[in-house]
């Protein structure tokens, strides 16, 4: 296992609509425990594999409740409702955003022994569902603001708070 290097807002590669997995092979295992271990060391939600440069379609994700989830070739089967949000992004260091998700979000996916399986999400699960697979279509978080004031920085909140 290896610690990847999290490509940044505006690399290209971001950018990427990613290609459906054919095979699940050594190469794939591989690629799924770097990104745990990346997604762990960078305290994030959930990674997907355009994010390390990786144009496959490969995400994890592991809401604060601990439960890893492994999705190879996802896609949104059903969504409803819809919530405003803040979401922030590893791939966007320094801001977070307010946005619109959705309440519940359905998708279909294969585990990382390729057998199919559904995932229903709620609260945090869904809108980190909603996040990745926006990633593997190459969208990022910020594509998806209402509003250029939706977008906050970090930092210049934190020196308002202390003054």
């Amino acid at each position: 296992m290896a610690i990847r290097e999290i490509l940044k807002y505006p690399d290209p590669r971001l950018r990427t609509r990613a290609k459906r997995v054919r095979e699940i092979d050594g190469s794939i295992q591989r690629l799924i425990d770097d990104m745990v271990e990346t997604m762990r060391a960078a305290n994030g939600v959930g990674l997907a594999a355009t994010q390390i440069g990786v144009p496959l379609r490969v995400a994890v994700i592991e809401p604060r409740d601990g439960q890893l989830i492994v999705l190879i070739n996802p896609e949104i089967v059903k969504t409803s409702g819809q919530r405003r949000v803040e979401e922030a992004c590893l791939s966007v260091p320094g801001y977070w955003g307010e946005l619109t998700r959705s309440e519940v979000v359905v998708v279909r996916a294969l585990d990382r022994n390729g057998r199919e399986f559904r995932v229903r999400g709620t609260g945090l699960l869904a809108q980190a569902l909603e996040h990745e697979i926006d990633h593997l279509n190459g969208v990022l978080y910020i594509d998806r603001l209402d509003r250029p004031e939706d977008l906050h920085r970090v930092e210049a909140e934190a020196e308002e708070a202390a003054t």
